[in-house]
């Protein structure tokens, strides 16, 4: 188990923010990133929850912002070290964005995430 403060953690969030390319960010509707404290079940690391860029049609409009929640303390239970908590973020913020995009956990898991 590795130890990081609420805005350490967020800071790490922040970073691996800034690796996505301004390509796909530019892409991103209506989505934003949260860090949370607690995950809603043991194991969890992150979640997306919302409507995927692939299933919007013209009736999208007026819709709450999709979320895309980051379980800090999930990640620093399962870290040993800074160095390995900042991949698993980078991972876990990777994957669920991911979601954002409509690629499913299989699809995922084919492509090595």
């Amino acid at each position: 188990m590795v130890e990081a403060t609420e805005a350490e953690f967020e800071e790490l969030v922040s970073e691996a923010l800034d690796t996505i390319p301004p390509r796909l960010t530019s892409m991103m509707k209506n989505v934003f990133v949260v860090v949370v404290d607690e995950a809603p079940e043991p194991g969890l690391l992150g979640l997306y929850t919302g409507i995927p860029l692939t299933e919007r049609g013209d009736w999208y409009a007026g819709v709450l912002p999709d979320r895309i929640e980051i379980y800090r303390q999930e990640h620093l239970a399962i870290c040993d070290d800074h160095d390995q908590l900042r991949e698993e973020i980078a991972v876990t913020v990777v994957h669920e964005i991911a979601h954002h995009f409509g690629i499913d956990d299989e699809r995922l898991h084919a492509l090595g995430w």
